[in-house]
């Protein structure tokens, strides 16, 4: 095995046990000890591939963020409607986070843990919310999407389920994502949809 590939093997172990670690423990115990002394790697080698423990959480929050936008990118290629392409990144985001609930709390967590390094968020998301606004272009173009500022589509299109993702990771008895799945889209549909002018 070349020295690359152990490299990577040990970043991705390193990346492994830290999601591990922190869904098993939380916040409380997602420390640069906990997670050396699970995946039996050296601190030295934590240095070595991710710089520091902010870092490595760092590095965690973008990798499971850009796993959670792949999903969105992928749920709406070849869907041509608008309007079903938004219930299915509603349904995608919904789904994701109850596949795979521990990246989900790491997404949601990070903003708050104070370990993850400012800008993190923006690295993980520009090409992958390119390939979104690539999609709504043309819908925008024809006149089924309102000319919002892209980051105003985003915050009616994500921050909904986003919010339902959080409570329900928070144990809120009220987030049921099935329900989600099904109420949400058309709203959120509505949200973003040209209206005509009043008359």
């Amino acid at each position: 095995m070349t020295r690359q590939r152990r490299g990577e093997e040990t970043a991705r172990r390193l990346l492994d046990t830290a999601l591990a670690v922190y869904a098993d423990d939380g916040p409380q115990g997602f420390t640069m000890r906990a997670v050396t002394g699970r995946g039996g790697i050296s601190v030295g080698s934590l240095y070595h591939h991710f710089g520091s423990f902010p870092g490595l959480a760092t590095a965690l929050y973008s990798a499971c963020l850009a796993d959670l936008l792949d999903a969105l990118v992928e749920a709406v290629e070849g869907v041509d409607d608008p309007r079903a392409g938004v219930r299915a990144i509603v349904v995608a985001y919904l789904g994701f986070v109850r596949e795979h609930p521990a990246k989900a709390r790491f997404i949601h967590a990070s903003p708050y843990l104070g370990h993850v390094e400012p800008g993190a968020a923006a690295a993980a998301k520009t090409s992958r919310l390119d390939a979104l606004v690539a999609w709504l272009r043309p819908h925008v173009a024809s006149g089924a999407i309102a000319g919002l500022p892209v980051p105003v589509i985003e915050i009616l299109l994500i921050g909904p389920v986003a919010e339902v993702a959080r409570r329900w990771i928070a144990g809120a008895p009220e987030a049921d994502l099935d329900e989600a799945a099904r109420l949400l889209p058309e709203p959120i549909w509505q949200s973003l949809r040209r209206h005509p002018p009043a008359s």
